[in-house]
């Protein structure tokens, strides 16, 4: 599948992919994009069924893997480190396992490489419960969404899934009925045996229970070489509530691995 996708940086720097979560698209991942364009060649990009990229009614984590396989090859790129946020951090953990050749580097942000219980179906529910024919403005929909989902910081988050279409019509542009058909796989596991030796660095959110204590040993058994950064005082959304932050975190464990 081609993947929809957008490049900063200079093609003669080493390349870092960056891969947003479920519900998301390229710009989620801007300010850490921004913050290495300078010393690498970016690439962010839309999944499957997510911003501008085409809809399917199959995102395993297998297919997903080759497609960014398929971006590299369009890019002519051969190798390239890898970042990733909850459904992202899924799909790279994927591709190093499945390519570890073509795999410099890891950074997961605040997912773990284990299956978790559904937690996103309200969601999908309050998404598709929203009556596009009435709305005449974001705020229209912001209203019908406040009815299911309480927090703003969210809606505003989903919010930037939809779209006026070419005869004006509001629509999402995520395939909501492929993320439901598919959400038992995107909870699920990374499918792919093995390990991945190189350097791998999990970010989580102190106050997130995405990655906990009990979490170690999977990731140590797939990823040897982790290492472990909590960013103290935010959930799992860290990269936007502490861009800062985690910007320097990422920035520095790259920094380490060049130098090495």
């Amino acid at each position: 599948m081609k993947l929809n996708y957008e490049t900063a940086g200079q093609k003669t720097n080493p390349a870092i992919i960056l891969v947003h979560g479920l519900f998301g698209d390229l710009d989620n991942l801007k300010s850490i994009s921004r913050e290495l364009q300078s010393d690498y060649f970016v690439v962010n990009l839309d999944l499957r069924n997510h911003g501008q990229s085409p809809w399917t009614d199959s995102m395993t984590f297998s297919e997903m893997a080759d497609d960014l396989g398929a971006l590299m090859d369009t890019l002519e790129l051969e190798k390239a480190h890898f970042l990733g946020h909850s459904l992202g951090g899924k799909v790279v953990m994927e591709f190093s396992l499945a390519y570890p050749k073509r795999c410099i580097s890891l950074v997961v942000a605040d997912i773990a490489p284990v299956a978790y219980d559904a937690r996103h179906t309200h969601i999908i529910d309050a998404l598709e419960q929203v009556d596009l024919s009435k709305i005449k403005s974001r705020q229209d929909a912001d209203k019908q969404l406040a009815a299911h989902i309480s927090e703003p910081g969210v809606r505003a988050f989903l919010l930037k899934n939809l779209r006026k279409n070419a005869a004006g019509e509001w629509e999402w542009r995520m395939n909501l009925a492929g993320l439901r058909h598919c959400y038992g796989d995107l909870i699920g596991a990374p499918t792919r045996n093995g390990r991945f030796v190189g350097p791998v660095l999990f970010i989580r959110g102190g106050k997130s229970d995405y990655v906990t204590e009990a979490h170690r040993d999977a990731i140590a058994e797939r990823f040897p070489k982790a290492q472990a950064k909590t960013i103290a005082d935010t959930g799992h959304w860290l990269h936007a509530e502490k861009p800062s932050v985690f910007n320097g975190i990422v920035t520095r464990f790259l920094d380490e691995i060049g130098s090495e």
